[in-house]
């Protein structure tokens, strides 16, 4: 747990590049998000700043809704979860120019200025809806989305539910052990890299 809160307090005020990509290898295959900086830059910032702590390493895919949308980011240490779970960050502008498309990334948000560590991968147009929020995509992905489209939805939101419907905090408590225990078949993001 000390080395978690030296690292928080090492990388902050972390800038990301103005472009990078990420590389989710999950249970189901490799899924590869380009992230750029200029549509959402605190989102990418916070994203690179995970990315780069090893934070989405062997974490849960917990909630998806079939053909809608993925969501992970509570990681499968309670302690490292609960540690992170504070540290929100500011909106960034929303852009409609990148809205929510099928393959866009943006961070989840219960309140304004909240976000903090849960991301979602569009699985199809979600403009109506999501730019209403809005939801500030900072990526997308470029390679992958099969696997995207593939990734156990079966749960639905029962493994976790959303930021707002207040049902993650046996997620948060519980960590990995608590949803391999309770929802076996969930996928998984074994690591989360920075590549070229």
């Amino acid at each position: 747990m000390l080395q978690w809160f030296a690292v928080l307090s090492w990388l902050a005020g972390v800038q990301a590049p103005e472009q990078f990509r990420v590389r989710l290898e999950t249970t189901k295959g490799p899924i590869v998000i380009e992230c750029t900086r200029a549509w959402a830059p605190l989102g990418a910032d916070r994203f690179y700043e995970l990315v780069t702590t090893g934070y989405y390493n062997d974490m849960a895919i917990f909630r998806v809704r079939p053909k809608t949308w993925v969501q992970f980011g509570i990681n499968g240490d309670p302690k490292v979860s609960q540690a992170w779970r504070p540290r929100t960050i500011a909106d960034d502008p929303f852009q409609p120019a990148h809205g929510s498309t099928r393959g866009t990334v943006f961070f989840a948000w219960a309140v304004p200025n909240g976000r903090t560590t849960q991301v979602v991968i569009n699985l199809r147009d979600n403009r109506e809806a999501h730019d209403k929020e809005p939801f500030v995509p900072f990526g997308r992905v470029i390679e992958g989305m099969e696997v995207a489209d593939a990734l156990f939805d079966e749960y639905g939101e029962t493994a976790g539910g959303g930021i707002r419907a207040g049902k993650q905090d046996p997620v948060f408590e519980g960590g990995n052990e608590y949803l391999r225990k309770n929802f076996p078949k969930l996928d998984y993001i074994t690591s989360a890299t920075i590549v070229q």
